[in-house]
């Protein structure tokens, strides 16, 4: 995007809040939600996703990637220490229940740093930890729960029955049981395990967020109608007053931080609620619930901002809601490439001769051609370059005119000369080729006719004409426009860019192919660690794209 010394109420002027998310796996749905959060909101969100392996299919939905040490390694916090502090991240959401433990032990750390864990209390998490537990804090809230025993020999509630780890999740390990000789069997095959009279009847989940001090903002009981390794594919809202009311006892005692999810199964013939299992996380369905008006994702925003969150008001009682799996590419081969899309600033010219070009064109305006040497120096030092020299000068009423000349001056600028040629190279070899870009149009274009690319490309988007700043990068919008014009399916369209932070985003989670120019002289161009594509200097960059194979004429 063109360097701009008052960019409005884009994202680069708000204050960004940042979020990691650790075991990221594959929520994808709950990373869209909160996206989906900070654009609803008008707030600037950055997204860092910790992975042990770095292939996680979430990771392509994340603004930056972080690889940790495995949860049980005892340099884990320490690690996430750094990162919450290198990154100055605001808040840490576990999602899964490895780590739930440590982190709520360790809370008081990362808070001394200046970095929010959503955890509950090591006390409550302990109780979810270990099914015995469990089961007996259910019915200290007043609540019915079949209750566990440790022992084959001592077990006398009858069958079917149900054995599970007494700290399992996701259904590993759990099976129903018929008679005395299948519960022996299985009991030489689970570990520390318990046994439970098994209750046949719907299952539910209550997906409950609570604020920071516990006091719960929504609750939401969802049937789970179809259910694969322990998550739901099939839900149907189900706004029953008994299980609020009872969930709200519960909350009362276990005062949660965020979100929780219960489990319970309705009896199919006593119509009593059984309580089996309480999640301090989000659990796997909780962007359903959100789909149905609890949008906890809006309400984290919110408390992170320090505004007043309320309870929602309409719930979208009795809908039904279905999941699909959607696959993501991790690690690019060597498939096919029709068209290559590029980024402008940094990515095909020096974004700083632009900003040199217009300092000289103001300097000309105020009749001091050394102005623009000392507009350039203040940019440097990152001060606002023009508020700085009007105050000097005492010229501050001029503001509004130097503006618009440099915004509307045209600029002196040239292709990198690398560039220039593989543009070329890439047209003689039929692959099409077009640029997508933010920033003021009238600048953009400006920029576009300067380098004599209107001529030389296919296709160009400038995304603020789509209908404002919020079409800009990484929203994919300008993207999907792009591979309906080209008629060609993303996995043969190649994007190059400069700005990890916003370039690749979108084409990753199109399932394009992505090429990051580490542009030392760039404006935005970082060392990032981690990353899903390659990083690479302008040679490399120049090479991976001269060898590309013709495309359809």
């Amino acid at each position: 995007m063109g360097s701009d010394p008052y960019l409005g109420e884009s994202e680069e002027s708000m204050s960004e809040i940042r979020l990691l998310f650790t075991g990221v796996g594959r929520r994808i749905e709950l990373l869209q939600a909160f996206r989906n959060a900070a654009l609803v909101q008008g707030k600037s969100l950055k997204i860092y996703g910790a992975d042990m392996a770095g292939t996680a299919p979430a990771l392509c939905y994340c603004d930056f990637t972080r690889k940790v040490v495995a949860m049980k390694d005892p340099g884990y916090i320490d690690n996430l220490l750094d990162i919450c502090r290198n990154d100055k991240i605001d808040l840490l959401i576990p999602t899964i229940d490895t780590d739930l433990l440590v982190l709520s032990r360790n809370k008081e750390k990362f808070e001394k740093i200046g970095t929010r864990v959503m955890i509950s209390d090591p006390d409550k998490v302990l109780i979810c930890r270990d099914k015995n537990n469990t089961s007996r804090f259910f019915v200290d809230c007043g609540l019915a729960a079949p209750m566990p025993v440790n022992d084959v020999d001592r077990y006398v509630g009858g069958f079917p029955a149900f054995i599970k780890p007494k700290d399992g999740s996701s259904s590993i390990n759990a099976f129903k049981v018929e008679d005395k000789e299948e519960l022996i069997m299985y009991s030489q095959q689970v570990e520390d395990y318990i046994i439970q009279p098994f209750i046949s009847g719907k299952e539910y989940t209550i997906d409950i967020f609570c604020d920071f001090d516990g006091d719960p903002i929504s609750i939401i009981p969802r049937e789970r109608m179809q259910v694969r390794a322990g998550e739901v594919l099939k839900t149907q809202i189900f706004m029953d007053e008994i299980m609020i009311k009872e969930a709200k006892a519960l909350c009362s005692k276990f005062r949660p931080c965020g979100p929780i999810t219960v489990q319970l199964i309705q009896d199919e013939k006593t119509g009593v609620n059984y309580y089996i299992e309480i999640n301090p996380r989000y659990g796997g369905g909780a962007p359903l619930s959100m789909k149905a008006g609890a949008r906890s994702a809006e309400y984290i925003l919110k408390l992170l901002a320090g505004e007043e969150v309320k309870a929602p008001k309409i719930i979208s009682d009795g809908a039904i809601y279905s999941r699909f799996d959607q696959s993501v590419c991790i690690e690019e081969g060597n498939g096919r490439v029709s068209a290559v899309i590029f980024d402008l600033d940094d990515t095909l010219y020096p974004e700083k001769d632009y900003v040199k070009s217009g300092y000289r064109a103001v300097a000309e305006y105020l009749g001091r051609p050394e102005y623009a040497d000392k507009l350039y120096g203040y940019f440097e030092e990152g001060k606002n370059a023009f508020d700085k020299l009007l105050s000097e000068i005492g010229k501050e009423d001029q503001l509004k005119k130097v503006l618009e000349i440099y915004r509307e001056h045209k600029p002196q600028i040239q292709l990198y000369p690398e560039m220039e040629k593989v543009i070329d190279t890439l047209r003689s070899k039929g692959i099409k080729i077009g640029i997508i870009t933010d920033g003021r149009p009238s600048g953009q274009r400006n920029k576009l006719k300067a380098l004599g690319l209107e001529e030389k490309i296919d296709e160009f988007i400038i995304t603020d004409e789509l209908g404002g700043i919020q079409f800009r990068k990484p929203c994919d919008i300008a993207f999907r426009i792009l591979q309906t014009r080209f008629r060609l399916p993303f996995e043969e369209i190649l994007y190059v860019g400069d700005n990890p932070t916003k370039d690749f985003v979108a084409p990753m989670q199109l399932g394009m192919k992505s090429l990051y120019f580490k542009n030392e002289e760039g404006l935005y161009s970082k060392d990032v660690t981690s990353m899903l594509f390659e990083a690479n200097d302008m040679k490399s960059v120049v090479d991976k794209l001269s060898d590309l194979p013709g495309g359809e004429a």
